[in-house]
């Protein structure tokens, strides 16, 4: 693989009034998604919150992500189902992990689904090592619960080049 430039992008932080136009990427996202009120109090509470765009405007990913001590949590990570395979994801976690320089946070925390191997497999590449499991973490069908993986980044392990390039 070929490391290059990721697209041209920008971001800004979301406000409430961008909250329907994530929602619309949610719930095409997700069988179980966030809820407006999820995305509401995490705004309220001051969670880092943003916005991912193209040179267009068009809304192409997001992530909230809340700040503890020396660490962040990523709670939310979501690009638009018709981008996704483009590198996006890999960028709004550089730019999440430049956040967390800024913060001085010293790790990125994170729970996946189990069943999610894929983006396991982004966030691995990324350089996040799986540290635990959360049993029954997630809803999933027929009133089920599912775990997730707890994965764990130190940040400063991860090179600003590396948060630049998309695979």
């Amino acid at each position: 693989m070929n490391p290059q430039r990721a697209p041209a992008t920008r971001f800004c932080a979301m406000s409430p009034q961008d909250i329907d136009a994530v929602l619309h990427i949610e719930t095409a996202a997700y069988e179980f998604p966030w809820s407006r009120g999820n995305f509401i109090d995490s705004l309220s509470a001051g969670h880092a919150a943003q916005l991912m765009c193209n040179a267009q405007g068009q809304l192409l990913g997001y992530f909230v992500a809340m700040l503890g001590v020396e660490e962040m949590h990523l709670l939310n990570l979501t690009v638009a189902p018709d981008v996704q395979g483009r590198g996006h994801g890999r960028h709004l976690l550089g730019v999440l992990v430049e956040r967390c320089r800024s913060e001085a946070a010293h790790s990125l925390w994170l729970e996946v689904r189990q069943s999610n191997r894929r983006a396991q497999f982004i966030y691995e590449q990324f350089g996040f090592r799986a540290c635990g499991l959360r049993k029954g973490y997630y809803p999933a069908a027929q009133g089920r619960r599912e775990d997730a993986v707890v994965m764990r980044l130190h940040i400063a392990s991860v090179s600003v080049r590396a948060c630049n390039e998309v695979e």
